[in-house]
């Protein structure tokens, strides 16, 4: 009678015990919060006001005095309980004091970092007292961000539990801010280069702006460097990482190589066919979209080299999300390019308005098509099954059903303006002028959309044919059962075990075939003669006899009796309850 309790005891334990974690590793982050919320409005008070805390706003001051020594205490009081739980591995390698730590390092960093690069960019240039807040966060989170890399490397309590996680937001933020700020800082260098010192020159020097992104770009640059090379994040064999690299380092620095590449490329080609606003203007988005091409391919470059000292899979997966950036940008520009020609069609007045167009079109074209030729090879497709690489198909199945979706959208869109275009006033433009934004999408994808699936039914055929064929030992199959429900499915299993036998239903009226046989091993056999049994298979008890189950459970025992079976015909007959009996018939020309 205890034995339901002593087996559900460990459960409701395991249950009791995540959820304890749950809690108080939520309460002691949100206690670590409210402190480090007090803390930095006290320091704040501190150095603007002097020996004067409230001034005039008492209100904040209650604050952050409520803040700090009532959560504070309660954090630390929390911390100390478990800090002292942490002595048991369990506690130490479980899934929430690894997402604690995780999150309030994360946290930490990602605060403590913004406020001191704040802080020191807030001196260039003198612009008042707006230093304080900034100095009062970095102490107070660089304070928490010590903190939690002391307990994660301590050195009796280690926390190697998504010790991965923890690089990998380092990395990726510091990625971010760095990337962002470096092109920041090298966009304002080369707008002055090519326009010129700006009008706010009369404000502050040019150069100050590029300082503080320079600043910015250091500071990102010294974080992703710290966890991805100190703290071993390139090390880290895990799918984390290979994902993170794969979506920030390839697709992200990817898109930020082909947009800035495409949009000076369209600049070139303004300047070259199309000066119809003034030069300024027209050089105004040059030096942004250079710095973004130049550090997007850096950081893509970089990358792709790492994806390939990794493992062979993350090489293959970088190359198909080159590809598929590539892919995007050159269907886009096709897309766009069909709208241009139609508008110059449309309307043969708005001749700048359409050139301007057509050269964006052309732009995202250009840059995008001989990149995608270079990342996917397209003369260089599988000829054998083995040619082709893992998750190829999926990259087929993924752009065609993308391309369907875009297809389907435009699709409606269209049908849209047309009804439009026939119910509504005829004033409002011509009907090729309303369509032809979602005809030039709906033409570039269903390009992409049949260029992939022609794709894939072709690597299916390869994959087709490497298959080995199956010998095919029996011509007929007549099957005798009862009455099934999926009697149809019953034989389209069987012809498709034997190798596309033909398959004919007998169905008994007596109650000898009530049901299918259970699952369980068959029997089978082979004989020369007509009515020579190749197996019996007996019911283990009057149970089985009652259930019916469904052919699929059939049909492996079928082919398993099958198995071996020489002759041309053979008669299968289920039942009653759990029997299968297997009788291979002689040819009617071997008769005497």
């Amino acid at each position: 009678m205890t034995s339901p309790a002593q087996l559900t005891a460990p459960t409701a334990g395991h249950a009791q015990t995540t959820l304890r974690r749950l809690i108080q590793y939520a309460l002691l982050f949100a206690l670590v919060l409210i402190a480090a919320s007090g803390l930095s409005g006290l320091l704040e008070r501190l150095f603007t006001s002097g020996a004067v805390l409230a001034s005039t706003d008492v209100a904040g001051l209650a604050r952050s005095l409520a803040f700090t020594l009532i959560g504070g205490p309660l954090a630390l009081l929390l911390w100390w309980f478990v800090w002292r739980r942490l002595d048991d591995e369990a506690e130490r390698t479980s899934a929430g004091w690894g997402l604690y730590i995780t999150a309030m390092y994360g946290v930490s960093l990602i605060i403590f970092t913004t406020s001191f690069l704040g802080l020191a960019t807030s001196f260039i240039g003198q612009r008042g007292n707006d230093w304080a807040p900034t100095l009062a966060n970095t102490i107070v989170w660089a304070a928490i961000w010590a903190w939690h890399r002391w307990m994660w490397k301590h050195p009796k309590k280690p926390t190697v539990h998504l010790e991965d996680v923890r690089a990998v937001v380092g990395s990726v933020f510091g990625l971010l801010l760095g990337a962002g700020a470096g092109i920041a800082a090298l966009g304002g260098l080369l707008d002055v280069a090519i326009r010129g010192f700006p009008l706010t020159v009369t404000v502050e020097p040019w150069w100050y702006s590029v300082l503080r992104s320079l600043v910015w770009a250091a500071g990102g640059a010294i974080v992703w460097w710290w966890h991805w090379f100190r703290e071993g994040g390139r090390r880290f064999q895990t799918g984390l990482v290979d994902v993170i690299m794969i979506a920030v380092g390839i697709f992200a620095a990817g898109i930020t190589a082909l947009g800035g590449a495409g949009v000076v490329l369209f600049v070139l080609l303004r300047l070259a066919f199309d000066r119809n606003n003034p030069l300024n203007e027209l050089l105004e988005p040059l030096a942004p979209a250079i710095a973004a091409a130049l550090v997007g391919a850096l950081v893509w470059r970089y990358h792709r080299t790492a994806s390939i000292r990794r493992s062979p899979g993350t090489m293959r997966a970088s190359l198909l999300v080159t590809s598929a950036v590539a892919l995007a940008a050159a269907a886009s520009g096709v897309g766009v390019v069909v709208n241009a020609l139609l508008a110059a069609a449309v309307s043969p007045l708005a001749e700048g308005a359409t050139r301007t167009l057509l050269l964006g079109g052309l732009s995202s074209l250009v840059v995008g098509g001989p990149v995608w030729w270079l990342a996917w090879k397209p003369l260089k497709q599988p000829r054998a099954a083995e040619d082709i690489p893992p998750g190829r198909r999926v990259y087929h199945i993924a752009f065609f059903g993308v391309s369907a979706v875009v297809a389907l959208i435009t699709l409606l869109v269209i049908g849209y303006r047309l009804f439009e275009f026939l119910l509504g006033d005829v004033t409002g433009g011509s009907l090729l002028d309303r369509i032809r934004a979602p005809f030039g999408l709906l033409v570039a994808a269903g390009l992409v959309a049949g260029y992939h699936f022609a794709l894939w039914r072709h690597d299916r055929a390869l994959l087709a044919a490497a298959r080995p064929a199956r010998k095919r030992t029996v011509d007929a199959v007549t099957v005798v059962t009862a009455p099934q429900a999926d009697a149809e499915a019953l034989a389209a299993g069987i012809a498709e075990a034997t190798g596309g036998a033909r398959v004919t239903l007998w169905l008994r009226t007596d109650d000898g075939g009530s049901a299918l046989p259970a699952s369980g091993p068959a029997s089978g056999g082979a004989g020369t003669g007509a009515g020579t049994a190749a197996g019996d298979i007996a019911a283990g008890d009057s149970a089985a006899a009652e259930t019916s189950p469904p052919s699929g459970d059939v049909i492996p025992r079928i082919a398993a009796a099958l198995e071996g079976v020489a002759s041309r015909h053979v008669l299968v007959i289920l039942g009653p309850a759990a029997r299968l009996e297997v009788i291979p018939l002689a040819d009617a020309g071997s008769r005497r």
